[in-house]
This record gives C-alpha cells, sequence and structure tokens, in this order.
C-alpha cells in the first residue's frame, strides 16, 4: 500500500467511524445507497441520542394530539363543575415516571444533541440536528413550562362548583388548546427532523 492510500484510509477512517470514532465521537458514516449514490449516516452515540430523540418527541406529539383532537371536546361536554374536576385530576395523574421520562428525558437529550450539532457544525446532519433540537426544547419544554404548567396550576385553585368556574373553564379550554395544538406540531415536526438527520447526503 503506497503513503498516498494508507494517509488516504487513514482520512476515511477518520469520517466514517471505526477508530476514528474516538477522536471525533460525533462522526458520520459514509456508505453507498441503493441507487449507487454516496449518502452519509449519523453512527456511535450521537445516533443512539436521535433515536431517543425522534421517539421521545413522537411520544410526546401522540400525547398533545389526543388532548388536541378529542380529550379537551369530550372535557367541554361535561357540565362545568366535572369538566373542571377532570382536568384538575388529569393534571395530578399526568405526573407519572412514564409521562415525566418522556417529557424531561426528550429534554435532556435534545440538549445534548443540540450542543453535538454546534460542534460539528458543517456536517450534512448538523442543521437538522440543530432544527429538531430547537423545534422541542422551544416548542414542547419551553412552552409547557411557561404556559400550560402555570395554567394548570391556576385551574387546580379553582372551586369546580363556584359561581365562576363556567366562566374560568371555557377561557382555560379555550387558550389551552390552541396553543397545545402548537406543542403538538412541534412535536411531531422534531421527530420528523430527527428521523431526516439520521440519513442526511
Amino acid at each position: 500500500m503506497s503513503r498516498s492510500s494508507a494517509s488516504e484510509e487513514k482520512s476515511d477512517l477518520h469520517k466514517t467511524g471505526g477508530r476514528g470514532d474516538c477522536i471525533r465521537p460525533y462522526a458520520t458514516a459514509r456508505v453507498i445507497g441503493r441507487g449507487g449514490e454516496e449518502v452519509r449516516m449519523i453512527t456511535g452515540a450521537l445516533l443512539v441520542l436521535v433515536v431517543a430523540g425522534a421517539v421521545g418527541s413522537g411520544l410526546m406529539a401522540g400525547a398533545f394530539f389526543a388532548f388536541s383532537a378529542f380529550v379537551m371536546t369530550a372535557l367541554d361536554r361535561l357540565p362545568p363543575v366535572g369538566a373542571v374536576a377532570a382536568m384538575q385530576s388529569i393534571n395530578v395523574v399526568a405526573v407519572t415516571p412514564a409521562f415525566m421520562l418522556a417529557l424531561m428525558g426528550t429534554t435532556a437529550v435534545c440538549v445534548v444533541v443540540l450542543v453535538a450539532a454546534v460542534a460539528t457544525w458543517g456536517d450534512p446532519s448538523a442543521a437538522y440536528l440543530l432544527a429538531g433540537s430547537g423545534l422541542y426544547l422551544g416548542g414542547v419544554f419551553a412552552l409547557t413550562a411557561a404556559y400550560h404548567v402555570p395554567r394548570n396550576n391556576a385551574l387546580a385553585l379553582v372551586d369546580p362548583e363556584s359561581p365562576d368556574a363556567a366562566e374560568l373553564w371555557a377561557t382555560y379550554r379555550r387558550d389551552w388548546t390552541r396553543w397545545n395544538h402548537v406543542r403538538a406540531v412541534a412535536a411531531l415536526a422534531a421527530a420528523a427532523v430527527f428521523t431526516i438527520a439520521i440519513r442526511v447526503t
């Protein structure tokens, strides 16, 4: 093997994984697609994180979609006293290990992926990783913490049988659901972008 060939092989190894991952843990692998074209795929620990981000974002999109599609409509068909009491109960029981793992675990994953995207800026997948992380962190985590949680806490203080319950519920349902649509779309978009990032040319 010539010195030039050895140098090229070492360069490819650095870019495509193998021992090169010890030097650059966020490397992408070059593979040949079905049509003979060269494509780059995320490898190693970053691949695991991106897949986790896509799955977590998809889970959250499904949860938010359920509320936007039928849960809030079903609650609104109840008398205000029942709707308020039911939503108060939902907000309490929703804080389960499974739900919080999906919400906060995906948040943590997105933070790491965002850092990786900045560290590997220039790679074909970096922009997708940055976009997917930003969609989830901004459209799901930040929106939930800044908008939905305070309103859930305020609803928890409402007496379902009070004279103001009907008006408070109507306002809560309208505004809460409107921004829940945004969360659902953001989470679904993040899942889609992460999926695309796994294989980009």
